[in-house]
């Protein structure tokens, strides 16, 4: 829950930032000059680019989520068997202990959508977190051709 108010927080915060720049674009290009209607043109852009960018990992954070409710539903998230130092970090020996296991697993069943979700954990797990990206986006494109109903944006 925490990490879900951070995220908006956030979201919210970026959304406020976005007004203020695109303000400011539009304020040099009323200047008139080629040079600030250049700059204008330019910093008017980057809130477009930057709301895109929020738009797409919010799907993405929301389908993962809704991965990771079906597979609670049918019992499969991954256990927490990691171990963990005094200050709670995630030992990294263990780690790349369950993430042999969660790879074998993955390569047993490549079209499963699950092994590749819990392979994504894995990575995460093991602080690969480009790796743990594209496995939680593989999984989430078998999950959607699998015949079952897409992950919504609900």
């Amino acid at each position: 829950m925490r990490a879900k108010i951070t995220y908006f927080v956030l979201a919210a915060v970026l959304v406020v930032y976005f007004v203020l720049v695109g303000s400011r674009g539009v304020l040099l290009i009323q200047q008139g000059t080629a040079i600030t209607v250049a700059f204008g043109i330019a910093v008017f852009v980057l809130p477009f680019i930057g709301a895109w960018f929020l738009w797409h990992t919010t799907q993405f954070a929301r389908r993962a989520n809704r991965l990771a409710r079906v597979l609670e539903a049918e019992g499969g998230l991954p256990p927490d068997e990691l171990k963990r130092t005094p200050a709670g970090r995630i030992d990294r020996d263990s780690a790349d202990a369950v993430f042999a296991r969660r790879r074998a697993e993955t390569e047993e069943a490549p079209d499963d959508w699950r092994s590749w979700f819990r392979l994504a954990v894995a990575y995460h797990d093991a602080r690969d977190t480009p790796r743990a990206r594209k496995a939680m986006q593989h999984a989430i494109s078998l999950h959607a051709s699998a015949g079952t109903r897409p992950p919504s944006s609900r």
